[in-house]
């Protein structure tokens, strides 16, 4: 069995209607983006760290 299966079970259309409707009432339309943009930038950031073979001192 798939691990994100155990871990979030069953999530159907309804549930992500839900989830999706919660978020634009807690932080509304305007900020979303900006928060999406964030998130993004996070995840480049982490990627592009990973991606590192050597250690910054090792770079001068």
């Amino acid at each position: 069995m798939n691990t994100l299966t155990i871990f979030l079970g069953m999530v159907g259309p309804w549930q992500i209607a839900i989830i999706v409707a919660l978020v634009l009432l807690m932080f509304g339309g305007k900020k979303i983006p900006e928060l999406m943009r964030g998130i993004g930038g996070g995840i480049k950031e982490f990627k592009e760290a990973s991606k590192e073979d050597t250690p910054e001192e090792d770079k001068k």
